[in-house]
């Protein structure tokens, strides 16, 4: 389906080349990508995709060839394959690669059995999200071409030149594009879809290159990528002296001496001024080999000579190694002794900064307390003065209402002895009256005797006098 200018980098194209001239008449858009490990084998290619202006309407002049543009990093092969999930069996190949500018994200060129399951896999799929979790949406682009514009080799090449088919690294069967479901991974290894969708890592099951780059690095202060230095140490990221400087200024700082160069993996000693390593980590297989290897027999004139004795070559390799080994052991002791002191330095500053901190705040509070407290107690006096200027009014009022109360006491009393005096003087008054009165009754009732009349009437005139008399005594 896509043609290509290396037959060890292509897959098989099912078109005539003389199809791909006569695509120029339609619409497309050009992008770069890319596959392979770049450590071994970079692949390099153009894809013509269609313009997603008008996603409710299909192109014309379309394939059973799409491209899934950007799914992230972290969903790994398995989780592409089950997010597919009815499609995988009309899907005869799929292929990773990077696209250029696209960081983080990866995309899959997918190649359909017929024009139906493409058009059923973009309505469906397109503009769908990976998951509910995310925010990331599915992009499916119709592709009209995909051509490979060459590879790069950064290792040696194998010597292999076997015609046969290749056959899965997980069931050891063929891959018979025919019978579908290949996957080709971002390295350039090919598995059956039901194999690899069983392989829950993001590496590849065959050199467990993984499709998730490391992050880079970047200055902690200026934020540069280029000219960086780690600090072995603590891991302090800071840019060299041609740039920022900060990584020296980290070392005038804390006094961490060995810092390791990001792009080319070496030990600078700043107290030396010069390198200290004696391994360094090989570009082509990633493998740690000694820096600046020379031949035993450099000095008898041998440019490329083969020790006959390899036992005793890795004896004294082995020796080398151990040395080495023992050296950076006593180096970190030393070096994370000091940096021991230095951590403990400042936890001790920070511990008497905090501790001088927790003083002058409980001073603080002490004070604002204190001013609390002797503001209550001066409300406290206040008040306590105007009950005792109350209290003093009250004891003094409390002794005029007694005096008050006892004169009018002894009023009451004379009063009382008054009206008493007078009552008793009105019920003689009145006993007196009721006899007068009892006895004109009697004298009227008695007409017997007139004898007797005119004494009892003299008598009571002369009684009635006498009391008149008494009674007029009395009230003067």
């Amino acid at each position: 389906m896509w043609s290509s200018t290396s037959s060890t980098a292509a897959i098989p194209s099912d078109e005539e080349p003389s199809e791909s001239s006569s695509s120029s008449s339609f619409s497309s858009s050009l992008f770069n990508f890319s596959s392979g490990n770049p450590r071994i084998e970079e692949t390099r290619g153009l894809m013509h995709l269609f313009p997603d202006d008008t996603p409710s309407t299909l192109p014309v002049g379309r394939k059973p060839l799409v491209c899934v543009v950007g799914v992230p990093n972290h969903m790994t092969y398995a989780d592409f394959c089950q997010f597919c999930g009815s499609f995988i069996q009309h899907m005869l190949e799929m292929r990773i690669v990077r696209m250029d500018g696209m960081e983080d994200q990866y995309s899959v060129l997918v190649r359909f059995d017929d024009q139906d399951s493409t058009d059923s896999f973009y309505k469906h799929y397109n503009g769908r999200r990976f998951s509910s979790l995310e925010v990331e949406v599915c992009r499916v682009l119709f592709t009209l071409d995909v051509q490979y514009t060459g590879s790069i080799e950064h290792a040696q090449p194998s010597n292999a030149t076997s015609t046969e088919l290749p056959t899965c690294p997980v069931c050891l069967e063929r891959l018979d594009q025919d019978t579908g479901g290949i996957l080709t991974t971002i390295c350039n290894h090919s598995f059956h879809c039901s194999c690899i969708s069983k392989w829950a890592d993001s590496s590849c099951p065959v050199c467990r290159y993984c499709q998730q780059q490391a992050e880079k690095s970047i200055c902690f202060v200026c934020q540069t990528t280029e000219n960086l230095w780690i600090c072995v140490i603590c891991g302090y990221v800071g840019c060299g002296r041609y740039k920022g400087g900060h990584a020296i200024i980290h070392w005038k700082e804390t006094q961490h001496c060995y810092s390791l160069e990001v792009e080319t993996k070496r030990v600078w000693d700043y107290v030396g001024d010069n390198y200290v390593h004696r391994l360094i980590q090989s570009k082509t297989d990633g493998k740690l080999i000694e820096l600046n290897t020379q031949c035993a027999h450099a000095d008898n004139g041998c440019g490329s000579c083969s020790c006959e004795d390899n036992a005793m070559n890795e004896a004294i390799l082995n020796s080398k190694v151990e040395a080495i080994v023992n050296e950076y052991n006593e180096l970190l002791a030393t070096q994370l002794e000091n940096q021991k002191l230095y951590f403990e330095s400042l936890l001790q500053e920070v511990k008497e900064e905090s501790e001088r901190k927790i003083s002058k705040a409980v001073q603080k509070a002490i004070s604002l307390k204190q001013q609390k407290i002797q503001s209550k107690i001066d409300r406290c006096k206040k008040e306590k003065k105007f009950l005792d200027d109350l209290n003093e009014n009250l004891v003094k009022n409390e002794d005029i209402w007694k005096t008050k109360i006892l004169a009018i006491e002894e009023r009451e009393k004379k009063t009382t002895r008054l009206m008493d005096d007078r009552v008793a003087d009105l019920e003689m008054q009145l006993g007196d009256l009721m006899v007068c009165l009892e006895g004109g009754r009697t004298v009227e009732q008695l007409a017997a005797s007139d004898e007797i009349k005119e004494g009892i009437i003299d008598k009571s005139i002369e009684s009635s006098t006498t009391s008149g008399s008494d009674l007029v005594g009395r009230d003067a």
